[in-house]
């Protein structure tokens, strides 16, 4: 009788902890939820600019960077010595390839040259973002590099106005120079466009020279001085952007010209001085800034896998005395 008693207390003890574990031994406490409080690795975004001796990039990255600070992410940002370097930049994606980082925003210096090492970084499964320089469309489409969102200005429009301002003010038969950026870059072909445009309404104006000093101010310095030795007389030069703008104006004032008509593109501080001076008209403040926190924060959109805007356009601003 005892024996089937204490059988029947097993039955029962066996049945309570197996049913019942709470009234046993503590069960270990697994929180499902533990793996979603670990802390995530942020995301390496890898930003490739031209140059940082142009103030445009340097503004470039502060916007770069306050996308950095509000998505919490890792930005890594390489640049080339010159806006000529594109053997460098093409370095610089192979680096970033190796390093395997989540996404990469460029300004290519060349709108081609760089779009092979692009497809290579693509391949490898890394969203490219093309931010300031278009890249060639049509060279894109022939070695497979699609569906890479760009963000920019309308450089034509840009430069249409900026070229305009000063065509305007001419209202006698005037020789007109052009100095353009980097021949092969997309952005300079649209700004000599957009400025060859404004000045062709113009029936005043003659254009006798169209040069390039690839974005630079000492080759603007030494294009210019060339320029005016053939055509003392020219009254008005269209620079496809403020650094060599600024060349140009110093070799104005190194040469005692003070009445030649300037237009820039860029609204660098420098630029804006020169403005107050009166040695520059006009320039074209393209928010570089807009243009670098647009490009980090659809880099990480692109790795989110959301869907994006082919291009997205930032709004340009004429800056001249009245604004300035």
């Amino acid at each position: 009788m005892k024996r089937a008693n204490y059988f029947s207390i097993f039955i029962l003890f066996a049945f309570i902890v197996t049913f019942f574990p709470g009234c046993g031994s503590a069960p270990v406490n697994v929180d499902k939820g533990e793996a979603a409080k670990t802390p995530k690795t942020p995301k390496t975004i890898g930003l490739v600019m031209k140059t940082l001796t142009n103030p445009f990039f340097i503004e470039m990255e502060k916007g770069a960077r306050k996308a950095e600070s509000e998505l919490a992410i890792n930005l890594i940002v390489k640049t080339g010595a010159q806006e000529t370097s594109i053997d460098q930049q093409i370095a610089i994606v192979d680096e970033m390839i190796q390093k395997k980082v989540d996404a990469i925003v460029i300004a290519p210096g060349d709108s081609v040259a760089l779009i092979p090492v692009l497809k290579r970084a693509k391949d490898a499964g890394i969203p490219i973002i093309n931010i300031d320089n278009r890249l060639d469309q049509a060279t894109c489409v022939q070695l497979g590099l699609i569906d890479v969102p760009f963000i920019s200005v309308d450089n034509e429009k840009g430069a249409y106005l900026s070229a305009k301002f000063i065509s305007d003010q001419i209202h006698s038969p005037t020789k007109v120079a052009v100095l353009e950026g980097i021949r092969t870059a997309k952005n300079a072909q649209d700004r000599k466009n957009g400025a060859m445009r404004a000045f062709k309404e113009n029936k005043n104006i003659i254009i006798v020279a169209e040069e390039t000093a690839n974005w630079k101010i000492d080759e603007a310095y030494t294009v210019s001085e060339k320029v005016f030795n053939s055509n003392p007389d020219i009254g008005a030069v269209f620079c496809a952007n403020d650094m060599m703008a600024l060349g140009t104006i110093k070799y104005l004032k190194d040469s005692g010209r003070k009445k030649v008509l300037v237009a820039g593109f860029d609204a660098l501080d420098e630029a804006k001085k020169e403005i107050s001076s009166g040695m520059l008209k006009v320039t074209i403040n393209q928010q570089a800034d807009i243009q670098g926190y647009l490009g980090v924060k659809q880099a990480i959109q692109a790795i989110n896998g959301e869907k994006l805007p082919p291009e997205t356009m930032v709004d340009v601003k004429v800056v001249s005395i009245e604004n300035n």
